[in-house]
């Protein structure tokens, strides 16, 4: 590889790419992997001039990133469409709407700045699976490119499209305030304006353009922006809050009390509403998630089952296309509905607007309506620091310790471990519903805890101590992002 092209390959992530721009890659490596790409789009469509929707993000370096990934495309002959600023969602829409063959979006999400991406996908409503991302490592360190002849034009209000097609099929009877928190992120462009257009009334929250992030990043499992959310709903006296990450695929909810609502909760009030209309439907939710999908009473009267699965955008949607499911959900934020509701992607917006339809057939408060579900107390999602190349490995080594902690029968907080799920890291459970998770984050250097308990908030904690305790004996372990 020429000396002038820096890519760290542990960028190359579970499903996605990002890096700290030009520390850990730079324009000439970022072309690179849009040769890469190219590449693999050309041989999984067997076309010489696939047509590829491009769009970005809004920060400083992102437009810069785009023309150079651009570059590296459409020397593999791939003929591109650039949408300008998106969210990851207004990609994907704009694959099913212009009928195009792969997408690329420049992001990185919630990822604070100084952070770059691609979200890339080849099958419609999908992204890339582990196996496509390790393909493209392949192809873009080794420089096995395919050299062809494309092109590229631009696509002129997409977001106005993409703006319309939400509006006109989600209008609301109900007035509902709502507060929208954008962190100064992408969704600001976006979530105020379609949220009115289906008949919201709208407080803006750092709706404003701003890639340096001032107040907090724009991530809906940040408790910072969460408490920003929350001080401002009850300011405004507004029915509900929602924050939107970076990219505008994640959504996070404020109820009417100014109470933050985990977003796997929201989902089984989103599944429990669905299910009504919807009998016999599958469920797909992420290991991140609250345990009260599995006995929830109307799920269950409705005759709708539910699947856990690896957690990441990625693993999800496709889950929820491979079993045919009617929505998935995961704890961060990320919501996926299938047909009739949606296209199978991860869509902040739609998100909140499925919201607003579960306020809209209830003459309830949101406050109201979340007391309806069994309390549990849970953690936020806490990501202690690990390196790339060792949080695999540390987890996998938890594995094994917990799995002899069950069989010796070892007790936390006068529990033994009952139950044992090992489809992404580890999450262990007890009699009571209690569990504890650790898995390997898909997009930083870090490890993702969460806990949870419906007996008490002391056993929520305790379980958390266990699980700290195991992490710093491992010797591999840094400072967390937030702790309980």
């Amino acid at each position: 590889m020429n000396r002038s092209i820096k890519i760290n390959p542990y960028g190359f992530r579970e499903y996605d790419a990002r890096w700290l721009y030009e520390k850990d890659i730079n324009s000439d490596g970022i072309t690179n992997l849009g040769k890469g790409l190219g590449t693999q789009i050309i041989k999984n469509t067997n076309k010489n001039n696939p047509r590829v929707i491009v769009g970005h993000d809004y920060r400083s370096y992102s437009e810069e990133i785009k023309l150079a990934l651009k570059k590296g495309l459409i020397s593999t002959g791939c003929f591109i469409e650039d949408i300008g600023l998106s969210l990851s969602p207004m990609v994907y829409f704009a694959q099913f709407k212009l009928d195009a063959d792969a997408v690329a979006m420049v992001t990185a999400s919630h990822n604070e700045n100084g952070w770059t991406g691609v979200k890339m996908g080849i099958k419609k409503g999908l992204t890339h699976t582990p196996e496509e991302m390790s393909e493209l490592k392949d192809i873009t360190l080794n420089e096995k490119f395919i050299n062809g002849a494309g092109k590229e034009k631009k696509i002129q209000n997409f977001q106005e499209i993409y703006k319309n097609d939400l509006i006109t099929k989600n209008k609301i009877k109900k007035k509902i305030k709502a507060v929208v928190a954008c962190g100064n992120g992408t969704a600001g462009v976006f979530a105020p304006e379609i949220l009115r257009g289906i008949g919201c009334e709208v407080v803006e929250l750092d709706c404003n353009l701003d890639w340096t992030f001032p107040k907090y990043n724009p991530n809906p499992e940040d408790l910072e922006m969460l408490h920003q959310i929350s001080k401002a709903v009850k300011e405004n006296k507004a029915d509900i809050g929602f924050g939107f990450d970076g990219d505008g695929d994640r959504v996070g909810v404020i109820d009417d009390k100014g109470n933050e609502i985990f977003s796997d909760k929201i989902g089984l009030l989103i599944a429990r509403n669905l299910s009504l209309y919807h009998k016999k439907s599958k469920f797909i939710v992420d290991v991140k998630s609250t345990g009260l999908f599995i006995n929830d009473k109307v799920l269950n009267k409705n005759e709708c089952k539910t699947i856990y699965w690896k957690t990441g955008h990625s693993h999800i949607k496709r889950k929820v296309y491979n079993e045919k499911a009617l929505a998935g959900f995961e704890k961060s934020g990320h919501f996926f509905f299938n047909e009739p509701l949606g296209f199978g992607y991860d869509d902040g917006i739609n998100s909140a607007i499925q919201v607003c339809h579960l306020l809209d057939n209830q003459n309830k408060k949101m406050s109201e309506i979340i007391s309806e579900i069994p309390r549990t107390y849970q953690s936020p999602t806490m990501a202690p620091y690990c390196e790339d190349q060792d949080k695999y490995k540390v987890v996998e080594d938890l594995i094994d310790k917990i799995n002899d902690l069950k069989k010796e029968k070892v007790k936390i907080d006068n529990q033994e471990i009952k139950e044992i799920l090992t489809v992404n890291g580890i999450r262990f459970s007890f009699d009571d519903g209690s569990w504890g998770l650790i898995r390997a984050s898909s997009n930083k250097p870090s490890l993702v805890v969460v806990t949870e308990s419906p007996t008490s908030n002391e056993r929520k904690v305790k379980i958390f101590q266990f699980i700290d305790k195991l992490l710093q004996d491992t010797k591999k372990i840094g400072e967390y992002d937030q702790k309980i």
